[in-house]
C-alpha cells in the first residue's frame, strides 16, 4: 500500500472530498465576512482589524492546551464535532441578518467560536494524516491536500464575490456553514480507526503541554521555522484586512470584481502545490523554504500602489507568484515537522505551532487596524510588506540553509 498513489487509498479520498468543498466554503468567508462589515455594517478600518484579531484569538488563547487533549482522543471523532460546531455557529449569521438584528458585534463572537473549533480541527487534522496514510507519503498527501486548498483558493472568492452581489454577504456565508456539514459527513465515512490513545495513569494537562513545548523549543530547526512563520503570519494578518478595505472602500471596486482578484491570485496556490515535490528534489528542503520566503515576500510592495488602473494586473501577477511561495513553504516545513515528530506527540507538537505561528495573528490584525485608523491604509500596506520581507531571515540564519534532506524518521535530522 505505501507504494501505491493516494488516488488509490480510499480513506485518503474521503478525507480529501471532505477538505476540498469546506476549503472552497472558507474562502467565501474569508471575503464575504470582511465584505459584510465594510459595505454592509460600515465598520471602521479598526473594526475591520478587530475582526482577524477575534478570528485568531483562539490560537493564542487554547492553542497549547488543545494540543493535549487531542492527544487524548480519536482524532477523527474531534474533526467531525469541530465541522459541526462550525455549521452552527456560521449558521447564525444569515438567521440573524434574516431577522434584521445582525452587528459587529454578533461577527466578533462568530468568527472567536469559529476559530476556536478550527483550532481543534487543524491540530486533529495535521496529527491524522500521519496515521491514515503513513509517513513515508506525507508529502504526497500534504501535496494533493494543499493543491485542493489552491483550487479553492482560485474557484472561492470569485464565488463569494458573486454570491455577495446576488445574494448578500450575510447569506454567502451559509455556504461555508454546508461546506462544513459536507465536510462532517465525508470524515465520518473513513473507515479506518484509531486506536484509543493511551493514557498514563499520572497523566497531566500541564506536564502534557510542557512536553510538546519542550520538544519545540530544544529543536533548532523547529524554532527557526516557528520564528520564520510566524513573523511572516503577523504581518499578513496586519495587512489582509487593510488590503480588504483598500479595495473595497477606496478604491471603490465592486465585490465581484475583488473576489476575481483574488482568484485570479489565488493560480499560484496550485502552481506551488505542483513545484513542491520537484524544488525539494531538485535544490534540497532545507534551501526551498528559506527562499520560497525570501523570493515571494517582497511582492506585497505591490499593494500600497494599487489604483483602478494597469496595477491591478500588476496586482494578480505578483500575487500568483507570492502564494506560489507560500504553498512550497508550507508543504515542505509541515512535511518535515510531521515525519520528524513522534506518533504520541503529534497532537502537541501541532498545537504548539499552531499556538506560535497562528497566535501572532490576533496581534496582527490589531496591530493593522490601529496603523489603518491613525497613519492611513497605503503607509499601513508599506509598514507590513516591509514587516514581512524580513520573515525569512529566521530560515536562513540556521542550519536548514544547507540541508538538502531534513527527516527521514521520527526523532532524527540530516
Amino acid at each position: 500500500m505505501d507504494r501505491e498513489s493516494l488516488f488509490l487509498h480510499a480513506d485518503f479520498r474521503r478525507l480529501w472530498a471532505g477538505d476540498a468543498i469546506s476549503q472552497v466554503g472558507t474562502m467565501v468567508t474569508m471575503l464575504a465576512m470582511p465584505l459584510l462589515a465594510v459595505k454592509v455594517l460600515h465598520a471602521t478600518p479598526f473594526q475591520v482589524g478587530l475582526l482577524t484579531t477575534f478570528e485568531f484569538l483562539a490560537f493564542l488563547v487554547i492553542g497549547l492546551p488543545a494540543g493535549a487533549w487531542v492527544d487524548r482522543m480519536r482524532r477523527r471523532n474531534v474533526m467531525i464535532t469541530a465541522d459541526l460546531g462550525r455549521v452552527v455557529s456560521l449558521g447564525s449569521v444569515p438567521v440573524a441578518a434574516a431577522f434584521g438584528v445582525l452587528t459587529i458585534w454578533q461577527l466578533y463572537v462568530v468568527v472567536l467560536l469559529t476559530g476556536g473549533l478550527t483550532v481543534f480541527f487543524d491540530v486533529s487534522y495535521q496529527s491524522y494524516l500521519p496515521f491514515l496514510v503513513g509517513r513515508t507519503r506525507l508529502v504526497e498527501g500534504n501535496a494533493k491536500l494543499q493543491g485542493t486548498q489552491s483550487v479553492a483558493q482560485v474557484a472561492g472568492p470569485s464565488v463569494g464575490g458573486f454570491l455577495v452581489q446576488l445574494i448578500g454577504a450575510p447569506y454567502a456565508i451559509a455556504a461555508d456553514a454546508a461546506s462544513y456539514l459536507w465536510s462532517a459527513l465525508w470524515v465520518g465515512a473513513i473507515r479506518r480507526r484509531e486506536p484509543k490513545p493511551e493514557r498514563a495513569a499520572d497523566a497531566n494537562l500541564v506536564h502534557e503541554i510542557r512536553e510538546g513545548v519542550s520538544f519545540i523549543a530544544h529543536h533548532g530547526i523547529l524554532r527557526s521555522i516557528a520564528g520564520c512563520t510566524a513573523t511572516s503570519n503577523l504581518w499578513n494578518a496586519a495587512g489582509q484586512p487593510i488590503l480588504i478595505v483598500l479595495l473595497a472602500r477606496n478604491l471603490d471596486l465592486s465585490a465581484g470584481l475583488i473576489g476575481v482578484l483574488y482568484s485570479a491570485a489565488a493560480v499560484g496556490g496550485l502552481v506551488g502545490a505542483l513545484l513542491a515535490q520537484r524544488l525539494a528534489a531538485r535544490i534540497g528542503q532545507g534551501p526551498v523554504i528559506w527562499l520560497s520566503v525570501a523570493l515571494s515576500s517582497p511582492l506585497a510592495f505591490v499593494q500600497p500602489f494599487l489604483h483602478r488602473d494597469w496595477t491591478l494586473g500588476l496586482f494578480v501577477a505578483t500575487q500568483i507568484a507570492f502564494y506560489a511561495g507560500v504553498v512550497v513553504y508550507n508543504i515542505t516545513q509541515v512535511s518535515f515537522r510531521q515525519a520528524l515528530c513522534p506518533e504520541r506527540l503529534l497532537g502537541r507538537m501541532n498545537a504548539t505551532m499552531r499556538f506560535v505561528v497562528w497566535g501572532t495573528m490576533p496581534i496582527g490584525g490589531l496591530l493593522g487596524g490601529a496603523l489603518g485608523s491613525t497613519v492611513g491604509v497605503r503607509t499601513t500596506l508599506f509598514v507590513t510588506a516591509a514587516g514581512g520581507s524580513l520573515s525569512f531571515l529566521w530560515v536562513y540564519l540556521s542550519p536548514l540553509r544547507r540541508m538538502r534532506e531534513l527527516a527521514t524518521e521520527p526523532g532524527r535530522v540530516q
